[in-house]
Protein backbone atom coordinates (compact mmCIF):
# COMPACT_ATOMS: atom_id res chain seq x y z
CA UNK A 1 0.00 0.00 0.00
CA UNK A 2 2.95 2.17 0.69
CA UNK A 3 4.51 1.62 -2.10
CA UNK A 4 1.50 2.25 -4.52
CA UNK A 5 1.29 5.45 -2.47
CA UNK A 6 4.76 7.10 -3.52
CA UNK A 7 4.17 5.42 -6.96
CA UNK A 8 0.75 7.61 -6.79
CA UNK A 9 2.26 11.44 -5.86
CA UNK A 10 5.20 10.25 -8.57
CA UNK A 11 2.85 10.25 -11.45
CA UNK A 12 1.04 13.37 -10.10
CA UNK A 13 4.04 15.02 -9.30
CA UNK A 14 5.29 14.22 -12.90
CA UNK A 15 1.77 15.35 -14.79
CA UNK A 16 2.13 18.53 -12.71
CA UNK A 17 5.54 19.37 -13.42
CA UNK A 18 4.33 18.45 -17.50
CA UNK A 19 1.28 20.57 -17.25
CA UNK A 20 3.93 23.86 -15.67
CA UNK A 21 6.01 23.43 -18.61
CA UNK A 22 3.40 23.15 -21.21
CA UNK A 23 1.48 26.52 -19.39
CA UNK A 24 4.84 27.86 -19.59
CA UNK A 25 5.08 27.68 -23.14
CA UNK A 26 2.28 29.00 -24.01
CA UNK A 27 1.98 32.01 -20.84
CA UNK A 28 -0.94 32.88 -18.43
CA UNK A 29 -3.21 35.21 -20.71
CA UNK A 30 -2.34 38.50 -20.25
CA UNK A 31 -2.56 41.61 -22.12
CA UNK A 32 0.06 41.58 -24.12
CA UNK A 33 -0.33 40.93 -27.46
CA UNK A 34 -4.13 40.81 -27.51
CA UNK A 35 -5.97 43.35 -29.40
CA UNK A 36 -8.24 44.44 -26.32
CA UNK A 37 -9.63 48.03 -25.41
CA UNK A 38 -8.20 50.57 -22.80
CA UNK A 39 -8.46 49.15 -19.49
CA UNK A 40 -7.84 51.56 -16.42
CA UNK A 41 -8.49 51.43 -12.74
CA UNK A 42 -8.02 55.57 -12.65
CA UNK A 43 -11.24 56.66 -12.10
CA UNK A 44 -10.17 60.25 -12.71
CA UNK A 45 -8.99 59.53 -16.52
CA UNK A 46 -13.04 58.65 -16.81
CA UNK A 47 -14.84 61.24 -14.46
CA UNK A 48 -16.95 64.05 -15.96
CA UNK A 49 -16.83 62.43 -19.72
CA UNK A 50 -19.47 61.54 -22.00
CA UNK A 51 -20.17 58.60 -23.89
CA UNK A 52 -23.00 56.63 -26.18
CA UNK A 53 -23.49 54.05 -24.06
CA UNK A 54 -22.36 53.13 -20.48
CA UNK A 55 -22.36 49.22 -19.93
CA UNK A 56 -22.86 49.01 -16.03
CA UNK A 57 -21.37 45.56 -15.39
CA UNK A 58 -18.45 44.09 -17.14
CA UNK A 59 -19.38 40.48 -17.53
CA UNK A 60 -20.67 37.22 -18.75
CA UNK A 61 -23.30 39.22 -21.04
CA UNK A 62 -21.59 42.81 -20.49
CA UNK A 63 -19.07 42.10 -22.62
CA UNK A 64 -20.09 40.67 -25.80
CA UNK A 65 -22.78 43.87 -25.55
CA UNK A 66 -20.24 46.46 -25.36
CA UNK A 67 -18.06 44.21 -28.37
CA UNK A 68 -21.07 44.43 -30.56
CA UNK A 69 -22.18 48.12 -29.82
CA UNK A 70 -18.50 49.88 -30.44
CA UNK A 71 -19.01 48.60 -33.47
CA UNK A 72 -20.34 51.91 -34.38
CA UNK A 73 -20.43 53.61 -31.18
CA UNK A 74 -18.59 54.90 -28.17
CA UNK A 75 -18.44 53.09 -25.22
CA UNK A 76 -17.89 52.47 -21.23
CA UNK A 77 -17.76 49.48 -19.54
CA UNK A 78 -17.38 50.18 -15.66
CA UNK A 79 -16.55 47.15 -13.87
CA UNK A 80 -16.10 46.61 -10.00
CA UNK A 81 -14.16 43.95 -10.15
CA UNK A 82 -9.92 43.92 -12.20
CA UNK A 83 -8.32 42.62 -15.15
CA UNK A 84 -8.87 38.62 -14.66
CA UNK A 85 -5.44 38.69 -17.25
CA UNK A 86 -2.15 37.30 -15.99
CA UNK A 87 -4.12 35.80 -12.85
CA UNK A 88 -3.86 31.86 -12.91
CA UNK A 89 -6.68 30.96 -10.49
CA UNK A 90 -9.41 32.34 -13.34
CA UNK A 91 -6.91 31.57 -16.36
CA UNK A 92 -5.77 27.75 -15.57
CA UNK A 93 -8.16 24.93 -14.87
CA UNK A 94 -5.39 23.52 -12.90
CA UNK A 95 -7.07 26.24 -10.31
CA UNK A 96 -10.71 25.62 -11.14
CA UNK A 97 -12.49 26.41 -8.23
CA UNK A 98 -9.70 28.28 -6.28
CA UNK A 99 -11.41 31.44 -6.19
CA UNK A 100 -14.12 30.50 -4.14
CA UNK A 101 -12.08 28.89 -1.31
CA UNK A 102 -11.15 32.57 -0.05
CA UNK A 103 -13.23 34.92 -1.01
CA UNK A 104 -12.66 38.66 0.41
CA UNK A 105 -14.85 41.92 1.33
CA UNK A 106 -13.66 44.22 -1.69
CA UNK A 107 -11.15 42.66 -3.91
CA UNK A 108 -11.53 38.69 -4.72
CA UNK A 109 -12.15 37.34 -7.94
CA UNK A 110 -15.55 36.04 -6.32
CA UNK A 111 -17.37 37.72 -3.83
CA UNK A 112 -19.29 35.31 -1.61
CA UNK A 113 -23.09 36.01 0.09
CA UNK A 114 -25.60 33.65 2.21
CA UNK A 115 -28.72 33.91 1.00
CA UNK A 116 -32.05 34.63 3.80
CA UNK A 117 -32.30 30.95 3.20
CA UNK A 118 -29.04 30.49 4.69
CA UNK A 119 -27.60 28.89 1.69
CA UNK A 120 -24.04 30.06 1.04
CA UNK A 121 -23.47 31.67 -2.77
CA UNK A 122 -20.88 33.42 -5.08
CA UNK A 123 -21.10 36.23 -7.77
CA UNK A 124 -18.55 37.37 -10.27
CA UNK A 125 -16.51 40.34 -9.14
CA UNK A 126 -13.94 41.20 -12.24
CA UNK A 127 -13.79 41.39 -15.65
CA UNK A 128 -15.16 38.35 -17.60
CA UNK A 129 -17.94 38.25 -14.41
CA UNK A 130 -19.00 34.59 -13.99
CA UNK A 131 -17.80 33.43 -16.32
CA UNK A 132 -14.07 33.57 -15.12
CA UNK A 133 -14.81 31.51 -11.98
CA UNK A 134 -17.70 29.03 -13.20
CA UNK A 135 -16.92 25.63 -14.34
CA UNK A 136 -16.93 26.80 -18.02
CA UNK A 137 -19.82 24.32 -19.45
CA UNK A 138 -21.36 25.97 -22.17
CA UNK A 139 -24.68 24.67 -23.37
CA UNK A 140 -27.63 26.34 -25.21
CA UNK A 141 -31.08 27.13 -24.44
CA UNK A 142 -34.02 24.78 -25.75
CA UNK A 143 -35.83 25.37 -28.98
CA UNK A 144 -38.60 25.94 -26.30
CA UNK A 145 -36.95 28.43 -24.56
CA UNK A 146 -36.34 30.41 -27.56
CA UNK A 147 -39.65 30.08 -29.10
CA UNK A 148 -41.15 31.21 -25.07
CA UNK A 149 -39.78 34.52 -25.09
CA UNK A 150 -40.41 35.21 -28.54
CA UNK A 151 -36.63 36.37 -29.33
CA UNK A 152 -35.48 36.21 -33.09
CA UNK A 153 -34.29 32.63 -33.97
CA UNK A 154 -32.01 32.99 -36.82
CA UNK A 155 -30.50 36.01 -34.98
CA UNK A 156 -30.36 34.15 -31.57
CA UNK A 157 -28.50 31.11 -33.90
CA UNK A 158 -26.02 33.93 -35.65
CA UNK A 159 -25.22 35.56 -31.80
CA UNK A 160 -25.12 31.64 -30.41
CA UNK A 161 -22.23 31.13 -33.39
CA UNK A 162 -20.42 34.49 -32.57
CA UNK A 163 -19.78 33.54 -29.21
CA UNK A 164 -18.60 29.78 -29.76
CA UNK A 165 -16.34 30.70 -32.82
CA UNK A 166 -13.87 33.14 -30.55
CA UNK A 167 -14.32 31.28 -27.10
CA UNK A 168 -16.14 28.01 -26.86
CA UNK A 169 -14.01 24.36 -27.47
CA UNK A 170 -14.90 20.62 -27.70
CA UNK A 171 -13.43 19.24 -24.86
CA UNK A 172 -11.12 16.15 -25.11
CA UNK A 173 -12.76 14.44 -21.33
CA UNK A 174 -10.60 13.87 -18.67
CA UNK A 175 -10.57 10.26 -16.74
CA UNK A 176 -13.26 11.50 -14.28
CA UNK A 177 -15.55 12.74 -16.49
CA UNK A 178 -15.50 9.71 -18.56
CA UNK A 179 -16.73 7.87 -15.56
CA UNK A 180 -19.57 10.45 -14.81
CA UNK A 181 -20.43 9.99 -18.59
CA UNK A 182 -21.00 5.96 -17.80
CA UNK A 183 -22.68 6.66 -14.36
CA UNK A 184 -25.42 8.89 -16.30
CA UNK A 185 -25.94 6.38 -18.71
CA UNK A 186 -25.57 3.00 -16.09
CA UNK A 187 -28.69 5.18 -14.30
CA UNK A 188 -31.02 5.45 -17.54
CA UNK A 189 -30.35 8.95 -18.43
CA UNK A 190 -30.62 8.59 -22.15
CA UNK A 191 -30.15 8.99 -25.24
CA UNK A 192 -26.16 9.05 -25.64
CA UNK A 193 -25.83 12.55 -27.72
CA UNK A 194 -21.87 12.42 -27.90
CA UNK A 195 -20.67 16.17 -28.44
CA UNK A 196 -23.62 18.86 -28.64
CA UNK A 197 -24.11 22.38 -27.51
CA UNK A 198 -27.97 21.56 -27.76
CA UNK A 199 -30.18 21.14 -24.89
CA UNK A 200 -31.31 18.01 -25.50
CA UNK A 201 -32.79 15.32 -23.10
CA UNK A 202 -30.03 12.48 -22.57
CA UNK A 203 -26.39 12.40 -21.61
CA UNK A 204 -23.93 14.46 -23.95
CA UNK A 205 -20.86 16.22 -23.96
CA UNK A 206 -21.00 20.37 -23.67
CA UNK A 207 -18.84 23.28 -24.87
CA UNK A 208 -16.54 24.12 -23.19
CA UNK A 209 -14.45 28.24 -22.34
CA UNK A 210 -11.73 25.70 -21.70
CA UNK A 211 -8.88 25.68 -24.41
CA UNK A 212 -6.86 22.69 -25.31
CA UNK A 213 -3.93 23.69 -23.02
CA UNK A 214 -6.60 24.46 -20.26
CA UNK A 215 -6.34 27.83 -20.57
CA UNK A 216 -9.64 29.49 -19.81
CA UNK A 217 -11.35 32.06 -22.08
CA UNK A 218 -14.00 34.65 -20.32
CA UNK A 219 -16.31 36.78 -22.00
CA UNK A 220 -13.50 39.85 -21.53
CA UNK A 221 -12.05 37.57 -24.96
CA UNK A 222 -14.85 39.20 -26.88
CA UNK A 223 -14.09 42.42 -26.22
CA UNK A 224 -11.39 42.27 -28.53
CA UNK A 225 -13.69 41.72 -31.76
CA UNK A 226 -15.73 44.37 -31.82
CA UNK A 227 -14.09 47.54 -32.13
CA UNK A 228 -11.52 48.46 -28.74
CA UNK A 229 -10.82 51.74 -30.04
CA UNK A 230 -14.30 52.61 -29.05
CA UNK A 231 -14.60 50.92 -25.71
CA UNK A 232 -12.73 52.26 -22.43
CA UNK A 233 -12.99 49.84 -19.28
CA UNK A 234 -12.96 51.29 -16.03
CA UNK A 235 -12.03 48.81 -13.51
CA UNK A 236 -12.64 48.61 -9.45
CA UNK A 237 -15.28 50.76 -9.68
CA UNK A 238 -18.37 50.35 -8.51
CA UNK A 239 -21.65 52.26 -9.81
CA UNK A 240 -23.97 53.52 -6.78
CA UNK A 241 -26.33 55.06 -8.78
CA UNK A 242 -27.98 56.18 -12.34
CA UNK A 243 -28.35 60.26 -12.56
CA UNK A 244 -31.51 61.40 -14.14
CA UNK A 245 -33.09 64.22 -15.72
CA UNK A 246 -36.89 65.05 -15.38
CA UNK A 247 -38.21 65.00 -19.04
CA UNK A 248 -39.87 68.79 -19.53
CA UNK A 249 -42.17 67.77 -22.06
CA UNK A 250 -43.81 65.26 -19.00
CA UNK A 251 -43.35 63.39 -16.35
CA UNK A 252 -41.30 60.60 -18.00
CA UNK A 253 -37.45 60.36 -16.30
CA UNK A 254 -34.32 60.47 -18.88
CA UNK A 255 -31.41 58.87 -18.02
CA UNK A 256 -28.34 61.55 -17.96
CA UNK A 257 -25.45 59.43 -16.49
CA UNK A 258 -24.22 57.46 -14.02
CA UNK A 259 -22.62 58.03 -10.02
CA UNK A 260 -19.54 55.45 -9.10
CA UNK A 261 -16.99 55.05 -6.63
CA UNK A 262 -13.37 53.37 -6.32
CA UNK A 263 -14.46 49.64 -5.23
CA UNK A 264 -11.51 49.32 -2.75
CA UNK A 265 -13.50 51.55 0.05
CA UNK A 266 -10.47 53.75 0.27
CA UNK A 267 -12.32 56.72 -0.25
CA UNK A 268 -16.35 57.74 -0.06
CA UNK A 269 -15.91 60.17 -2.93
CA UNK A 270 -18.38 60.11 -5.93
CA UNK A 271 -17.27 60.31 -9.57
CA UNK A 272 -19.68 60.89 -12.83
CA UNK A 273 -19.76 60.11 -16.01
CA UNK A 274 -22.24 60.66 -18.87
CA UNK A 275 -24.16 59.80 -21.89
CA UNK A 276 -23.53 61.96 -25.30
CA UNK A 277 -26.42 64.47 -26.16
CA UNK A 278 -26.98 64.39 -29.33
CA UNK A 279 -29.26 67.79 -31.07
CA UNK A 280 -31.81 64.94 -31.60
CA UNK A 281 -32.40 63.72 -28.47
CA UNK A 282 -34.26 60.74 -29.87
CA UNK A 283 -30.94 59.28 -30.96
CA UNK A 284 -29.74 59.25 -27.08
CA UNK A 285 -27.77 56.20 -26.14
CA UNK A 286 -28.44 54.26 -22.98
CA UNK A 287 -27.43 53.53 -19.80
CA UNK A 288 -27.41 49.37 -20.19
CA UNK A 289 -27.52 47.33 -16.68
CA UNK A 290 -25.19 44.18 -17.06
CA UNK A 291 -24.38 43.70 -13.11
CA UNK A 292 -26.38 39.89 -13.12
CA UNK A 293 -29.42 38.56 -11.13
CA UNK A 294 -27.88 40.78 -7.67
CA UNK A 295 -26.10 43.25 -8.99
CA UNK A 296 -29.26 44.85 -11.61
CA UNK A 297 -32.00 44.87 -9.28
CA UNK A 298 -29.81 46.14 -6.34
CA UNK A 299 -28.37 49.28 -9.03
CA UNK A 300 -32.33 50.17 -9.73
CA UNK A 301 -32.94 50.24 -6.07
CA UNK A 302 -30.44 52.57 -5.41
CA UNK A 303 -31.80 54.65 -8.17
CA UNK A 304 -34.78 55.18 -6.79
CA UNK A 305 -36.37 52.73 -9.08
CA UNK A 306 -38.92 50.06 -7.03
CA UNK A 307 -41.40 49.37 -4.41
CA UNK A 308 -41.94 53.03 -3.21
CA UNK A 309 -41.98 51.66 0.92
CA UNK A 310 -38.90 49.55 0.42
CA UNK A 311 -37.04 52.91 -1.04
CA UNK A 312 -38.53 54.91 1.88
CA UNK A 313 -37.09 52.56 4.42
CA UNK A 314 -33.65 53.71 3.23
CA UNK A 315 -34.41 57.56 2.64
CA UNK A 316 -34.01 57.08 -1.01
CA UNK A 317 -35.58 59.07 -3.18
CA UNK A 318 -38.41 57.73 -5.65
CA UNK A 319 -37.82 58.20 -9.25
CA UNK A 320 -40.26 55.17 -9.96
CA UNK A 321 -42.50 52.69 -8.12
CA UNK A 322 -41.96 49.90 -9.82
CA UNK A 323 -42.88 47.03 -8.21
CA UNK A 324 -41.92 44.36 -10.27
CA UNK A 325 -37.67 45.51 -9.11
CA UNK A 326 -36.47 42.33 -6.60
CA UNK A 327 -39.32 40.15 -7.54
CA UNK A 328 -39.37 36.88 -9.10
CA UNK A 329 -35.76 35.81 -7.67
CA UNK A 330 -35.37 32.19 -8.36
CA UNK A 331 -32.43 30.39 -7.36
CA UNK A 332 -32.84 26.37 -8.93
CA UNK A 333 -32.62 24.14 -5.84
CA UNK A 334 -29.45 21.45 -6.05
CA UNK A 335 -28.41 18.45 -4.18
CA UNK A 336 -25.11 16.82 -4.15
CA UNK A 337 -23.64 13.71 -3.33
CA UNK A 338 -20.22 13.04 -2.43
CA UNK A 339 -18.86 9.77 -4.58
CA UNK A 340 -15.59 9.77 -3.05
CA UNK A 341 -15.56 8.46 1.09
CA UNK A 342 -13.02 11.09 2.10
CA UNK A 343 -10.96 14.48 0.88
CA UNK A 344 -7.81 13.07 -1.35
CA UNK A 345 -5.18 15.41 -3.46
CA UNK A 346 -6.88 15.30 -7.08
CA UNK A 347 -6.00 17.95 -10.22
CA UNK A 348 -9.55 19.92 -10.25
CA UNK A 349 -12.06 18.99 -12.45
CA UNK A 350 -14.45 21.00 -14.58
CA UNK A 351 -17.57 19.10 -15.86
CA UNK A 352 -17.73 18.33 -18.98
CA UNK A 353 -20.28 16.15 -19.36
CA UNK A 354 -24.30 16.44 -19.01
CA UNK A 355 -27.33 14.50 -17.75
CA UNK A 356 -30.97 16.26 -19.07
CA UNK A 357 -33.38 13.48 -17.52
CA UNK A 358 -36.94 13.14 -19.26
CA UNK A 359 -38.60 16.45 -19.94
CA UNK A 360 -35.73 18.18 -19.22
CA UNK A 361 -37.07 17.93 -15.18
CA UNK A 362 -33.19 17.53 -13.85
CA UNK A 363 -30.00 17.90 -14.91
CA UNK A 364 -26.76 16.06 -13.59
CA UNK A 365 -22.97 17.22 -13.36
CA UNK A 366 -20.12 15.98 -11.71
CA UNK A 367 -15.96 17.24 -11.22
CA UNK A 368 -13.74 17.54 -8.66
CA UNK A 369 -13.85 20.78 -6.58
CA UNK A 370 -11.03 21.89 -4.19
CA UNK A 371 -12.16 22.42 -0.61
CA UNK A 372 -8.73 23.74 0.63
CA UNK A 373 -5.65 24.23 -1.17
CA UNK A 374 -4.43 20.79 -0.45
CA UNK A 375 -7.58 18.95 -1.18
CA UNK A 376 -10.61 18.24 -3.22
CA UNK A 377 -13.85 16.20 -2.92
CA UNK A 378 -15.50 14.22 -5.63
CA UNK A 379 -19.14 15.84 -6.07
CA UNK A 380 -22.17 14.77 -8.33
CA UNK A 381 -24.50 17.53 -8.38
CA UNK A 382 -28.07 17.48 -9.74
CA UNK A 383 -30.26 20.64 -10.28
CA UNK A 384 -34.41 21.11 -10.56
CA UNK A 385 -34.68 22.53 -13.98
CA UNK A 386 -37.70 24.26 -13.21
CA UNK A 387 -38.75 25.36 -9.50
CA UNK A 388 -42.03 26.75 -8.76
CA UNK A 389 -40.49 28.29 -5.39
CA UNK A 390 -39.68 32.26 -5.81
CA UNK A 391 -38.22 34.75 -3.89
CA UNK A 392 -37.54 38.46 -3.42
CA UNK A 393 -34.00 40.79 -3.33
CA UNK A 394 -34.53 43.86 -1.50
CA UNK A 395 -31.26 46.33 -0.35
CA UNK A 396 -29.24 45.55 2.93
CA UNK A 397 -27.22 49.18 2.44
CA UNK A 398 -26.88 51.90 0.64
CA UNK A 399 -23.72 50.96 -0.30
CA UNK A 400 -23.48 49.32 -3.77
CA UNK A 401 -20.60 47.18 -2.69
CA UNK A 402 -22.17 45.26 -0.25
CA UNK A 403 -24.22 42.15 -1.20
CA UNK A 404 -28.54 43.18 -0.93
CA UNK A 405 -30.28 40.90 0.50
CA UNK A 406 -31.59 37.56 -1.46
CA UNK A 407 -34.46 35.07 -0.21
CA UNK A 408 -35.11 32.25 -2.90
CA UNK A 409 -37.48 30.13 -0.71
CA UNK A 410 -35.99 27.29 -1.87
CA UNK A 411 -37.96 23.83 -1.81
CA UNK A 412 -40.95 25.82 -0.23
CA UNK A 413 -43.32 24.85 -2.96
CA UNK A 414 -44.84 21.08 -2.58
CA UNK A 415 -43.99 20.27 -5.89
CA UNK A 416 -40.34 21.26 -5.34
CA UNK A 417 -39.89 19.21 -2.70
CA UNK A 418 -41.61 16.35 -3.95
CA UNK A 419 -39.30 16.61 -7.04
CA UNK A 420 -36.38 17.01 -4.78
CA UNK A 421 -36.59 13.48 -3.12
CA UNK A 422 -36.42 11.91 -7.00
CA UNK A 423 -33.18 13.87 -7.50
CA UNK A 424 -31.51 11.70 -4.17
CA UNK A 425 -32.79 8.57 -5.89
CA UNK A 426 -31.15 9.68 -9.06
CA UNK A 427 -28.35 10.54 -7.26
CA UNK A 428 -27.66 7.58 -5.51
CA UNK A 429 -28.35 5.34 -8.92
CA UNK A 430 -25.10 7.18 -10.35
CA UNK A 431 -22.83 7.19 -7.30
CA UNK A 432 -23.69 3.71 -7.27
CA UNK A 433 -23.06 2.68 -10.90
CA UNK A 434 -20.25 0.22 -11.32
CA UNK A 435 -18.46 2.58 -13.03
CA UNK A 436 -18.15 5.32 -10.04
CA UNK A 437 -17.28 2.15 -7.88
CA UNK A 438 -14.69 0.48 -9.73
CA UNK A 439 -13.23 4.05 -10.62
CA UNK A 440 -13.18 4.86 -6.56
CA UNK A 441 -11.92 1.37 -5.90
CA UNK A 442 -14.64 1.05 -2.95
CA UNK A 443 -18.81 1.19 -2.73
CA UNK A 444 -18.75 5.41 -2.49
CA UNK A 445 -20.42 7.23 0.58
CA UNK A 446 -23.85 6.01 1.45
CA UNK A 447 -26.16 7.45 3.71
CA UNK A 448 -28.57 8.80 2.29
CA UNK A 449 -32.07 7.60 3.15
CA UNK A 450 -35.15 5.90 1.53
CA UNK A 451 -38.58 6.27 3.10
CA UNK A 452 -39.86 9.80 1.90
CA UNK A 453 -39.97 11.25 4.85
CA UNK A 454 -36.03 10.39 5.28
CA UNK A 455 -35.63 11.65 1.90
CA UNK A 456 -37.57 15.31 2.37
CA UNK A 457 -35.65 16.27 5.72
CA UNK A 458 -32.54 15.64 3.43
CA UNK A 459 -33.65 17.63 0.84
CA UNK A 460 -34.42 20.30 3.36
CA UNK A 461 -31.08 20.14 5.49
CA UNK A 462 -28.88 20.14 2.21
CA UNK A 463 -30.15 21.99 -0.37
CA UNK A 464 -27.84 23.81 -2.09
CA UNK A 465 -27.26 26.57 -5.37
CA UNK A 466 -26.35 25.22 -8.57
CA UNK A 467 -25.30 29.05 -9.18
CA UNK A 468 -27.86 29.67 -11.77
CA UNK A 469 -29.78 32.40 -9.65
CA UNK A 470 -31.64 34.51 -11.69
CA UNK A 471 -34.53 37.34 -11.77
CA UNK A 472 -35.43 40.73 -9.88
CA UNK A 473 -35.83 42.48 -13.57
CA UNK A 474 -37.49 40.15 -15.39
CA UNK A 475 -39.12 40.63 -18.58
CA UNK A 476 -42.64 42.33 -18.41
CA UNK A 477 -42.76 43.27 -14.74
CA UNK A 478 -39.44 45.45 -14.95
CA UNK A 479 -38.45 45.97 -18.70
CA UNK A 480 -40.28 45.33 -21.95
CA UNK A 481 -39.37 43.15 -24.99
CA UNK A 482 -36.20 45.28 -25.92
CA UNK A 483 -35.01 44.91 -22.56
CA UNK A 484 -36.03 48.91 -22.17
CA UNK A 485 -36.73 49.90 -18.43
CA UNK A 486 -40.53 50.41 -18.20
CA UNK A 487 -40.88 54.30 -17.24
CA UNK A 488 -37.49 55.28 -17.89
CA UNK A 489 -35.91 56.73 -20.82
CA UNK A 490 -32.34 55.43 -21.62
CA UNK A 491 -32.05 52.90 -19.44
CA UNK A 492 -32.08 49.04 -20.19
CA UNK A 493 -31.12 45.74 -18.46
CA UNK A 494 -29.15 43.04 -20.28
CA UNK A 495 -28.33 39.95 -18.33
CA UNK A 496 -29.87 36.95 -16.60
CA UNK A 497 -31.82 39.54 -13.96
CA UNK A 498 -34.33 39.58 -16.42
CA UNK A 499 -35.02 35.80 -17.28
CA UNK A 500 -38.19 33.80 -15.89
CA UNK A 501 -36.61 30.55 -15.79
CA UNK A 502 -32.78 29.24 -16.04
CA UNK A 503 -32.14 28.65 -20.00
CA UNK A 504 -30.28 25.49 -20.79
CA UNK A 505 -28.06 22.85 -19.32
CA UNK A 506 -26.45 25.81 -17.58
CA UNK A 507 -26.94 29.64 -18.20
CA UNK A 508 -23.82 30.77 -19.30
CA UNK A 509 -24.22 30.26 -22.91
CA UNK A 510 -27.44 32.10 -23.26
CA UNK A 511 -26.22 35.14 -21.15
CA UNK A 512 -23.33 35.09 -23.51
CA UNK A 513 -25.82 35.19 -26.45
CA UNK A 514 -28.04 38.01 -24.96
CA UNK A 515 -25.06 39.86 -24.51
CA UNK A 516 -24.58 39.60 -28.49
CA UNK A 517 -28.25 39.32 -29.65
CA UNK A 518 -29.23 42.50 -27.80
CA UNK A 519 -26.62 44.27 -29.13
CA UNK A 520 -27.31 43.67 -32.54
CA UNK A 521 -30.79 44.48 -32.07
CA UNK A 522 -29.69 48.37 -30.38
CA UNK A 523 -27.45 48.84 -33.70
CA UNK A 524 -30.08 48.33 -36.00
CA UNK A 525 -32.97 50.24 -34.01
CA UNK A 526 -30.13 53.15 -34.63
CA UNK A 527 -28.67 52.07 -37.98
CA UNK A 528 -30.98 54.69 -39.75
CA UNK A 529 -30.43 58.09 -37.81
CA UNK A 530 -27.94 60.45 -39.11
CA UNK A 531 -25.81 60.27 -35.34
CA UNK A 532 -21.82 59.09 -35.80
CA UNK A 533 -19.89 57.15 -33.27
CA UNK A 534 -18.50 59.87 -30.48
CA UNK A 535 -15.07 58.20 -29.76
CA UNK A 536 -14.41 57.71 -25.97
CA UNK A 537 -12.42 60.79 -24.53
CA UNK A 538 -9.40 60.69 -22.81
Amino acid sequence: MELTLIIYRYVLFTAFLFLVLVKLSHSFPSTQGKNLPYLTSDVEEVSGKSFDYIVVGGGTAGCPLAATLSERFSVLVIERGGSPYGNPLVSDKMYYGFPLIQPDEFSSVAQSFVSKDGVESHRGRVLGGSSAINGGFYSRASDDFVKTVGWDEELVKEAYEWVESNIVFKPELTIWQSVVELGLLEAGILPYNGFSMEHIEGTKIGGTLFDEYGIRHTSADLLEIGNPENIIVLLNATVKNIIFHVNGKGNESMVRGVRFIKSDGSTSQTYEAYLNQPENSSSWGDVILSAGALGSPQILLLSGIGPEKHLRNFGIPLVLDLKGVGKEMKDNPGIALLADTKPTHRFPDAPQVAGITKDMKFIVEGGIVPISFNATRMPIAIKLAFPESKGTLELNSTDPRQNPAVEFHYLEKEKDLEECTKMVQLLNKIAGSRSVVLFLGKEPQNNLMSSQDELRNFCKKNVRTYYHYHGGSTVGSVVDDDYKVHGIKGLRVIDGSTFLESPGTNPMATVLMLGRYQGIKIVRERQNTSVSCSPPQL
